[in-house]
């Protein structure tokens, strides 16, 4: 696989993903900072892509413009109304997790969370533009994602044990329900705080299911049965998975699900049941250092490794089988990802550059440029509209 000809020198510093150290490539903390992503497969026609800075001093938002060889362009920045967060010992990636950034093709919304200001922005997407339509409660304390399906929205708060909050979408806004908070009474005074905050919500494929990923905070994914409205089921199902570090996922299926276990440095598909147990059908170990993100581009995943700056590419089979395809580098700090038609978009913390890579019908990945995003340094959502 190709290698991006533009390497970032970094400090490497020690990271203990549940118990078992690793190599995490790091950058010194920047006053603007980052939020982790938000890594979904997009069908072909997408012609923006979205990333969030996470900025301490005031968040945004960079569009781009995606030409039609893949490479983007900035259109503008807009503010999302809201202050960027950090984890304590975060270096590269400052809310740890998945789906900071959120595109609602359905209502063409865009959602991004506002770490330090407990909020959640509201975006009306028109191609590469935006317009800030709401900024509202988070229901908790530093929310790092949001997940949505059909009228239904979700966001994870990781501080304060942790909580999920539900909203429904309605003429354009969200409508925050009370009544769809559910506490995890997770352990919050565990150290690093970045390991140990969630890192996840996300739906099955069939909507009626809401996966929450726990890190090393429990190392366990819980599972909210979802009523007909939407509204969860008052306790999880939860699926404990002792020293694996749980971080991000995808939907491969109406019932199934790609599971990173960031402590494992491995990829493992499950099929989730009825009553929210899963059922592991296949695995890989990428061989990489500090795997936690995932994204999904049809029978492809990728995988990214934030410790060895890389993508590792996964082919997808039947009955969740897994196949490893190999590592392309990227810029230092490889946090989330994003799949738009044949390219693939990978946000790295280190500098907040984003890589752009042209993706083959085997899977492989060539450079074809980068951007750096204003402010980005550290920096974690992305998302294709």
């Amino acid at each position: 696989m190709s290698k991006i000809s533009r390497r970032t020198s970094l400090s490497i510093a020690a990271l203990t993903f549940g118990g078992a150290a690793i190599a995490l490539t790091a950058a010194p903390a920047n006053a603007a900072t980052s939020a982790p992503a938000a890594a979904a497969h997009i069908a072909n026609g997408s012609d923006a892509v979205f990333v969030q800075t996470d900025n301490t001093s005031g968040n945004q938002v960079a569009a781009y413009q995606r030409a039609a060889d893949g490479t983007l362009t900035l259109a503008h920045t807009y503010d999302t109304g809201g202050l960027g967060g950090i984890l304590t010992g975060s270096a590269v990636d400052h809310t740890a997790s998945q789906g900071a950034l959120t595109y609602d093709a359905a209502h063409h919304l865009l959602y991004a969370v506002n770490a330090g200001s407990n909020t959640v922005s509201v975006f009306a997407v028109h191609g590469a533009g935006l317009t800030l339509v709401q900024v509202v409660s988070s229901g908790g304390a530093f929310p790092v994602s949001v997940a949505v399906h059909g009228d239904v929205v979700y966001v994870l708060n990781a501080e304060d044990g942790a909580s999920v909050q539900g909203y429904q979408v309605s003429y354009g806004r969200l409508e925050l329900r009370k009544d769809w908070n559910r506490p995890l009474g997770l352990d919050a005074t565990g150290t690093p705080q970045f390991t140990h905050t969630p890192g996840q919500v996300g739906f099955t494929g069939d909507g009626r299911q809401l996966v929450v990923t726990t890190k090393a905070a429990s190392n366990d994914v819980l599972v909210y049965r979802l009523g007909f409205d939407g509204a969860p089921a008052h306790t999880p199902t939860v699926n404990a998975f002792p020293g694996t570090v749980p971080f991000a996922f995808v939907a491969t299926g109406r019932h199934e699900i790609a599971l990173v276990q960031a402590g494992a440095g491995a990829v493992v598909s499950y099929r989730v049941a009825a009553d929210g147990t899963l059922t592991q059908q296949s695995s890989y170990a990428t061989g990489q250092a500090a795997t936690c993100w995932i994204a999904r581009d049809g029978d492809l995943l990728f995988a990214s490794n934030a410790g060895s700056a890389t993508e590792t590419g996964i082919r997808l089979g039947r009955g969740g089988a897994l196949t490893g395809l190999g590592n392309t580098a990227t810029d230092g700090g490889t946090v989330d990802a994003a799949a738009a038609g044949h390219n693939l978009y990978v946000q790295t913390g280190a500098k907040g550059i984003v890589d752009e890579y042209s993706v083959a019908p085997d899977g492989s990945l060539t450079a074809i440029g980068s951007v750096t995003v204003a402010g980005g340094a550290g920096g974690e959502g992305i998302a294709v509209g």
